[in-house]
């Protein structure tokens, strides 16, 4: 994120942040090799916001932002969320994001719950009620 996006825009959670008890945090595996991570941070009793989905490298494309995405939108039905947030960049780089959260019914909206209008910035939304 650093390296792409400008710091005042950059929401990346450091590590001590994705230790809070409103996060879960996943990764996936393949033996030893990471090949992904996304996390969840309960908003409210009723939705939640997908944080910190990041692919490595030579495994983009292959499917793990999906099942990654698919996990996180099933834990959030099985809390009982009525809605699934996010925050992405709105910079070319971030157009595979952008198009994977469209083709799993994400629309786009405003800034939510401390975010701030930012060109830099994309808003999506999931119900899931």
């Amino acid at each position: 994120m650093h390296e792409i996006t400008p710091l005042e825009s950059v929401h990346a959670l450091e590590l001590e942040a994705l230790r809070s008890p409103d996060i879960t945090f996943w990764t996936a595996w393949d033996g030893e090799e990471l090949l992904g991570c996304g996390a969840l941070k309960e908003l409210s009793s009723t939705s939640g916001e997908i944080k910190s989905m990041r692919t490595a490298k030579a495994y983009r494309r292959k499917g793990v932002a999906s099942k990654i995405l698919e996990h996180i939108i099933k834990e959030s039905q099985r809390r009982g969320y009525d809605c699934l947030n996010l925050e992405t960049g709105a910079i070319p780089e971030f157009a595979p994001a952008r198009a994977l959260y469209t083709r799993y019914g994400f629309e786009y909206r405003g800034p939510f719950a401390e975010y701030i209008d930012d060109p830099n910035s994309v808003f999506m939304t999931k119900k899931l009620t």
